[in-house]
């Protein structure tokens, strides 16, 4: 269960939420820049996590994000690897698969870049959020309310998102760490992945995706939008610090360099382009 759980109030009119960074400082940049052109207060935007991971600038995102103002930065499962100094970054990977051999790279990379004063900084980060917005309670968490480390899928049955949302104590949660966006709502309850900002969405395309929830007189609406950004900088860091090559080329070819922790309805859409898409959560 999370041990640290903290309480965002009231929010009101529009939210901008995102996931993984994943030290890629241009995509991070470009979220702050959009997000100033949405003209939304920094106070209503909602960090998922895993804000260190593939790419080459740990350092840069942190400090960045830090002087944010966001309302939210979560801690992920690489977060809180980091600041326990743990021996990997605690994806639940199974040992042996190819995302486990590709994160030693990057997680070597990461520890070595950040001081011990940033470590302690991840260690006190928030573990799950709530907040009341549009007459509804929602719970922000990383993987899921069980587990930061789960993966929870736009194909996860029902049943599991039941479950997690009322082991949340909330009418919907949002979440991060699968990489993959997608709205659900189901009867009362709803279930929303922004999708993350430091890697493709494994569509075929380099664009990433960060979603807008607005209050609006039907009840909530959730959109996914994409972020373009100069994706051959950060290439080229990544490259030059040595990391893996298979996530520098996914920043151009839109594919991941695994698709280990997909479950096999997920890996069929595997360089499917991914398109803007909208819910209307009916709460009135």
């Amino acid at each position: 269960m999370p041990r640290n759980i903290i309480d965002l109030g009231e929010l009101h009119d529009r939210i901008v939420v995102f996931g993984g960074p994943y030290s890629n400082l241009e995509a991070t940049e470009a979220l702050l820049k959009t997000v100033d052109d949405l003209g939304v207060p920094r106070s209503h935007v909602l960090c998922t996590g895993d804000m260190v991971a593939y790419c080459a600038d740990p350092v840069e995102v942190l400090a960045l994000l830090r002087s944010s103002g966001f309302g939210l930065l979560l801690k992920g499962n690489c977060e809180e690897a980091l600041a326990n100094n743990a021996k990997d970054c605690g994806c639940g990977f199974d040992e042996g698969s190819a995302c486990h051999r590709l994160s030693k790279d990057w997680y070597s990379h990461a520890v070595q870049s950040l001081d011990d004063e940033t470590k302690q900084w991840l260690a006190g980060l928030p573990d799950q959020a709530v907040f009341n917005f549009g007459g509804k309670r929602f719970s922000v968490v990383h993987g899921g309310a069980r587990q930061n480390n789960a993966f929870i899928f736009e194909t996860t049955p029902h049943s599991v998102k039941r479950e997690e949302i009322e082991l949340a104590g909330s009418d919907a949660v949002i979440c991060g760490h699968s990489g993959l966006f997608f709205t659900e709502v189901f009867g009362e309850a709803c279930w929303h992945n922004a999708g993350v900002i430091g890697m493709p969405a494994n569509d075929g395309t380099p664009r990433v995706w960060y979603s807008v929830i607005d209050s609006i007189p039907e009840g909530i609406r959730f959109s996914h939008l994409p972020l373009a950004y100069d994706f051959k900088i950060t290439q080229e860091k990544m490259r030059k610090a040595g990391l893996p090559e298979g996530y520098a080329s996914a920043l151009e070819t839109g594919l991941w360099p695994s698709c280990d922790v997909l479950t096999d309805a997920e890996k069929q859409k595997c360089g499917v382009e991914a398109v803007p898409r909208q819910h209307i959560w009916k709460t009135v």
